[in-house]
């Protein structure tokens, strides 16, 4: 199975801009969508109110640090529902506290990634984590 789409939620416009350039540069780019806080995410992913029509992503980029409801909360609300708790859900942030990285995996993190500094590198980060899921992992089906 493919990735076809990734959510990103993150609300820095940078980073978010540096995620989407790297999935654009894939020999074939997946979908992107992007939510700025957890609850939207949660929105998203649950179908309500604007995001009614939107896909399910195959894999979420999640931030920690957001404003309304920041990574640690938004990661334990997806794994504790049924029906998003399969979607992998990659954690890629600037911390590398060992509380941010212990909580992550606490709330099922698949993995938990500290977010490089220098573009290529952030570059690299982001294709090798779609590369995996998408193509060393078997991915559940929606």
């Amino acid at each position: 199975m493919t990735v076809a789409h990734v959510l990103i939620v993150d609300d820095d416009d940078a980073d978010t801009m540096m995620i989407e350039e790297a999935l654009a540069a894939e020999p074939v780019p997946p979908l992107v969508s992007r939510v700025s806080d957890g609850a939207e995410a949660l929105a998203f992913l649950r179908r309500e109110g604007e995001y009614a029509d939107a896909p399910r992503p195959d894999l979420v980029l999640l931030d920690l640090n957001m404003p309304r409801m920041g990574g640690h909360e938004a990661l334990l609300q997806i794994k504790g529902d049924d029906a998003l708790k399969s979607i992998p859900v990659v954690v890629l942030t600037t911390s590398d506290a060992l509380p941010d990285i212990t909580a992550s995996y606490v709330r099922h993190a698949n993995a938990y990634v500290k977010k490089p500094m220098d573009l290529d590198s952030f570059e690299q980060a982001v294709q090798r984590i779609r590369r995996f899921y998408a193509e060393v992992a078997v991915l559940p089906p929606e």
